[in-house]
């Protein structure tokens, strides 16, 4: 199994990183490192995603935990499990501050030979999670 993970402290209300993160992201993807989503993001919803570090392809990837304004996961991956990514999303008061946690595990019985053909995702979450503040933190 191989994990990424990000983890800020945002200067905005729970309620506008939520926003931010489920219905300006949708929008205005690139500054998340994102050119495009397609779909809603909703409970059970299937989304398509295209990401800057492999543009020509896309990442089909149902939303499979949605509970406002705290968690969202979206999950992609190959048949019968052989390959899944699971990307979580965290959102929890911290005072008068927001944390939001970003992991995603790769799993699945091919996991170790696909891994290595992957890119290193670490510079793409910390691109995501700084959007993220930033926009949070201006928003309104």
């Amino acid at each position: 199994m191989k994990t990424y993970r990000k983890s800020i402290d945002i200067d905005a209300p729970i309620s506008e990183v939520w926003q931010v993160l489920t219905e300006d992201l949708p929008r205005d993807p690139d500054p998340f490192g994102i050119l495009r989503i397609d779909g809603t993001l909703a409970a059970g919803s299937r989304i398509k995603l295209w990401s800057e570090i492999e543009p020509k392809r896309t990442f089909a990837l149902t939303v499979t935990d949605f509970q406002p304004p705290h968690t969202m996961v979206w999950r992609g991956g190959m048949p019968l499990r052989l390959f899944t990514g699971t990307r979580k999303f965290s959102l929890s008061t911290a005072g008068g501050t927001t944390r939001f946690d970003m992991e995603e595990v790769f799993s699945g019985l091919l996991s170790g030979l696909i891994v290595k053909s992957m890119p290193d995702l670490t510079s793409s979450f910390e691109k995501f999670a700084n959007a993220l503040k930033e926009k949070a933190e201006h928003h309104g």
